[in-house]
């Protein structure tokens, strides 16, 4: 059995670090400035053998009216109240203050045990003020170090004679709670419709915008079924977010819809389906949670039937991806319509959780492609073979075809809405993979088209068979039979060369062109049913001729 443990103090002394020092991980908000914490906000811990329930309150304020400070010393007064032991932290830098005074006053007329703990006591910067705090009527001050983990070991030897004795209960009979996380714009109705679930006011409510700030889990039982609900800070547009602290709600309302199962989107009825609402509920589907579409303040609503077959209207035109969620109007501040939204989560949940038998599945696909066959993409046709599912929550199924990456993204949304309709899946994301068979005939990046294989693969020779009795054929003949086979290419034609003029009455050489290093030349001859022969020619030498000489005969002279 475990030990419930509430962290209070006035605000800015390190309780948000304690409590994700005790538990492990980083779940409360820690920032410099003070008042960060509001709910207070619950979590399971543990420190050497000891189970924790920790309860992080928010800063104690002395004010006692209307004010928000006021509603949040309430939410502080019940987790003293809820809590087995207290843990009183100060700030050991400071010391005492006025503040602390009165809230060790208050905690004192409680009756309940208190350990008092002097944080930020690194080194010897906190033992003035652990001796001031003597003056608090609580005991010794624990030097303790949230942030770095010093003095963790007093901690848990304080801690120790508070902890419950050891009885065994039925841990195997408990049923795993369905995670909701409750999610919208600011001041949309989500804390109210958490408090009217309840049935007390678990959550801080008001006027003001942007009241929560940290996502919130509560534990809760509807008809005997365990239920964690977390109630999440408002979601705005990201141009619009500035300040740190904003960004640290947004990153903890996302974390939220990450580990939710079933997702309740509250919209207010005046402004319902705004652009920052289709862009929330587009983020969860692409998580894969199963949505609903809650529609808050429905008593201001005037003409609510009209009003509610336009925003169905709006909600199918707007989101076709999640055609078919369920839209229930409620009204969190008087409670009606309310009991309508948690059936409509269990259908959800039990539709986001479905399986699908294989075989049904092949017979709708058969019938969708008889219906609608998908287009051929190149001229060539694309053939779905089977279907199967993969898992579930959110239902993912895998489709075995050819050419698997040209099936267009329009034939895909075809087959979802097909199936969301033929096996009644409303308002859940369905996935479906796309995959085709390893062609070993289709080469790298040309899909699953087979292409001739060129590849030569060396063969065997074969053995001749050699006939005895056959009569031998004569050497002269198969030479005879080869040469006639042989095609013998024909030699390129030689060019005379040029020769040299030489003086009359010399012999002159005519030698080769320069392509030919020698000076004779080779002529191929082919004998058609012989084999060939090479003629070799030699240059010829010749004496030149002498022209004959003409007598010259004297012009006559002109008188």
């Amino acid at each position: 059995m475990s030990l419930k443990v509430a962290i209070v103090g006035r605000p800015n002394v390190g309780k948000s670090t304690l409590f994700n020092r005790l538990a492990g991980k980083k779940l409360a908000i820690v920032n410099d400035l003070p008042g960060v914490t509001r709910d207070r906000r619950e979590a399971e811990g543990r420190i050497g053998d000891l189970e924790l329930d920790l309860i992080d309150t928010a800063g104690f304020e002395n004010v006692n009216d209307e004010s928000l400070e006021a509603r949040m010393r309430q939410q502080t007064e019940r987790a003293i109240e809820d809590a087995d032991v207290c843990l009183f932290v100060i700030d050991g830098r400071e010391g005492v203050i006025p503040l602390d005074r009165v809230f060790a006053d208050l905690v004192r007329r409680r009756n309940r045990p208190v350990i008092l703990i002097a944080n930020k006591a690194e080194g010897k910067a906190a033992d003035v003020g652990a001796a001031e705090a003597f003056g608090l009527g609580l005991g010794e001050a624990l030097l303790l170090s949230a942030e770095h983990g010093e003095g963790l070991a007093d901690l848990y030897a304080a801690l120790r004679e508070y902890a419950p004795e050891d009885d065994e209960e039925d841990a195997g009979d408990e049923t795993k709670a369905v995670r909701i996380a409750i999610i919208g714009r600011p001041n949309a109705g989500k804390s109210t419709l958490v408090n009217r679930l309840l049935g007390e006011d678990r959550m801080l409510t008001g006027p003001e915008a942007g009241i929560t700030r940290d996502a919130i889990p509560v534990d809760w039982e509807y008809d005997g079924r365990p239920i964690r609900l977390v109630d999440t800070a408002g979601l705005r547009r990201r141009a619009r977010v500035h300040e740190t602290l904003e960004k640290l709600s947004t990153s903890d309302t996302i974390r939220a819809i990450t580990f939710a199962e079933i997702v309740i989107l509250v919209m207010d009825a005046e402004n319902a389906f705004e652009t920052q609402d289709l862009q929330i509920a587009d983020l969860v589907e692409r998580e894969g949670r199963g949505l609903i579409f809650c529609i808050a303040k429905w008593d201001l609503v005037e003409d609510p039937q009209a009003r509610l077959e336009e925003l169905r209207e709006t909600a199918e035109r707007m989101l076709p991806q999640l055609r078919g969620t369920p839209l229930v109007p409620l009204s969190g501040e008087t409670g009606r319509g309310v009991d309508k939204l948690m059936p409509a989560v269990f259908e959800t949940h039990k539709n986001w959780s479905a399986k699908v038998k294989t075989k049904d599945l092949n017979d709708w696909l058969a019938m969708a492609i008889q219906r609608h066959p998908p287009p051929a993409v190149s001229g060539r046709r694309i053939k779905p073979k089977y279907m199967a599912q993969m898992k579930g929550r959110p239902p993912t199924f895998v489709l075995m075809t050819s050419r698997a990456e040209h099936l267009p993204e329009q034939y895909k949304r075809y087959l979802v809405n097909s199936l969301r309709e033929s096996f009644d899946l409303p308002g859940v994301p369905i996935r479906i993979f796309i995959k085709a068979n390893k062609n070993p005939y289709a080469e790298e990046g040309d899909g699953n088209r087979a292409v001739k294989n060129t590849k030569v693969y060396p063969t065997k020779p074969k053995k001749q068979v050699v006939d005895e009795n056959a009569e031998p054929v004569p050497k002269r003949a198969m030479n005879r039979a080869a040469a006639a086979e042989v095609e013998v290419p024909k030699a390129p034609a030689i060019k005379p060369s040029r020769a040299k003029k030489a003086p009359l009455g010399k012999a002159v050489t005519r030698k080769p062109g320069p392509a030919f290093a020698k000076s004779t030349t080779k002529k191929t001859v082919v004998v058609k049913g012989k084999a060939t022969r090479t003629e070799r020619r030699t240059p010829t030498t010749h004496k030149l001729r002498k022209p004959p000489t003409r007598k010259a005969t004297p012009r006559p002279r002109s008188s």
